[in-house]
């Protein structure tokens, strides 16, 4: 599976090409319309959302200023239940824990409950190139890796891809992975979420080792929450034998009642249902009930840093629920590709630099991939502020230098001179109006920025000169005007 966005070109490239095409404008304008109006209603029936989203965000700052208590605590916790704890400070790490765990069990497979901390990691591959086959079973991540596909949204993966399109992927390549597609294979949805069940059924009962995620982690009692709408997470959080979950460091909070906030605004959030239709739970392991060996392989990778940051840090507060990407109209016509990460739209654009730096192109470019209408900070049931950590980032991709930053800095120097003498200043806005018929409609040099601006009208005369013309000195010293106008 293809599933890493090494390589890929800066947003601004990646989106011109993705403009273009017609069918994946389609296929988001549809889905992104159809979920944020549902999500509008299912909001609107709690008459206390303001206070929800409010108290979602305090409890996400304050877990996040007390992160090593809280973090110290949860390992206590997991331990004491069965539990074994793992600290990843990057990719690499965490990767190589997880193969060692895999492969200490003698197992060459596992199945994945969808988990966004492993493909940020790009643990597919690690485990592929330790013999390992990972197994995606989440529908939609079905999709993108029968595909050899990327993701392309955080709560549906697959939104760039349309019912027919999604039925020749499996006609072609379910039989590569495992159970070929039913013949004469329609694009009805049922006849499509049932060949995906058949496919999945003997990975589920075959599978010796799980692989998630999870959405929170409760510090007080080491209990890991995942929520899902399908069923496959209940079956591979208890079906084998072993199971593994990544998890980012941010993900936990204080206790059961903060969780409580988060039952409330998620599903709304993200799949607009009052509760998604399984919450699973678990704490360490028990006799008979579920996993005989639990591992929990907590995830840095770049968090520490973002935590310092105090204008960026508030990315952390993120609960996954894409309601941002959903409304934003630069992700409806650019598409998840566009951002080069696991982590698209406006959230992406803001956490993605953050936890992986924008010394490459494409990580540079992210801040800049947003009109900053804050559409996006009005939808976010933790009230991310992500126009605002948007320009924090482009202050510190402009402070990075190269070539365009340099250019911009000698003109800043050139035009502090010429404010600095009034007379080349007088002199220059003279030229500019005689020559005012001569000049183009668009800035020479920044076809880009120019291209959807006009420049403003010269005036026939300069203001200091009018201002010379028209004013009278008055007795006391001060001016007046004299009723003339140029």
């Amino acid at each position: 599976m293809s599933g890493t966005f090494v390589g890929m070109p800066s947003f601004p490239r990646a989106a011109k090409e993705a403009v273009h095409n017609k069918t994946l404008r389609g296929n988001l304008r549809h889905a992104t319309h159809t979920i944020r109006d549902k999500r509008a209603k299912a909001v609107a029936e709690l008459a206390d959302w303001a206070e929800l989203r409010e108290a979602g965000k305090q409890i996400k700052d304050h877990t996040l200023r007390h992160l090593d208590r809280y973090l110290l605590q949860l390992e206590e916790r997991v331990t004491a239940a069965g539990g074994t704890v793992h600290w990843a400070a990057d990719a690499d790490e965490a990767n190589r824990i997880v193969a060692d765990l895999v492969k200490a069990t003698g197992e060459s497979e596992v199945v994945k409950v969808k988990s966004m901390a492993t493909q940020e990691i790009g643990l597919n591959e690690a485990l592929e190139a330790e013999g390992i086959a990972a197994y995606e079973t989440d529908l939609a991540e079905l999709i993108v890796q029968l595909g050899d596909d990327r993701p392309s949204h955080i709560l549906v993966p697959a939104i760039h891809r349309n019912r027919a399109e999604i039925r020749d992927i499996f006609r072609t390549k379910m039989a590569d992975w495992g159970r070929a597609a039913p013949d004469g294979l329609t694009d009805i949805p049922a006849d499509l979420a049932e060949a995906a069940r058949l496919h999945l059924r003997e990975k589920f009962l075959r599978a010796k080792v799980g692989v998630s995620g999870a959405n929170f982690m409760v510090a007080e009692t080491g209990t890991l929450v995942v929520f899902e709408s399908e069923g496959n997470g209940r079956m591979c959080l208890t079906l084998p034998e072993t199971l593994i979950s990544v998890v980012g460091i941010e993900k936990v909070v204080p206790s059961w009642r903060d969780l409580e906030v988060f039952l409330q605004t998620l599903p709304r959030s993200s799949t607009a249902e009052r509760m998604n239709p399984y919450t699973s739970t678990w704490t360490g392991t028990a006799d008979g009930d579920g996993p005989k060996t639990f591992h929990l392989v907590l995830l840095d990778n770049g968090r520490t840093g973002t935590l310092a940051d105090e204008v960026g840090r508030q990315a952390l507060r993120c609960i996954r629920c894409s309601a941002c990407l959903n409304v934003c109209p630069v992700y409806e016509r650019a598409g998840g590709h566009a951002y080069g990460s696991v982590y698209p739209g406006p959230i992406g654009a803001i956490l993605s630099p953050q936890l992986r730096g924008t010394q490459s192109e494409i990580d540079a470019s992210l801040p800049y991939a947003s009109s900053l209408c804050g559409a996006c900070y009005e939808v976010c049931p933790v009230a991310i502020d992500i126009p605002e950590v948007l320009v924090h980032l482009r202050e510190r991709v402009a402070g990075q230098g190269g070539k365009g930053h340099r250019l911009e800095k000698a003109a800043m120097k050139a035009a502090g001179w010429v404010l600095d003498h009034p007379g080349v200043l007088g002199a220059g806005e003279r030229a500019a109006s005689k020559t005012r018929r001569l000049h183009p409609s668009k800035l020479p040099g920044a076809g880009a920025w120019t291209r959807s601006r006009e420049l403003p009208e010269m005036p026939a005369e300069p203001f200091r000169d009018w201002w010379k013309k028209n004013r009278k000195p008055k007795p006391d010293g001060t001016s007046k005007p004299d009723g003339k106008k140029s």
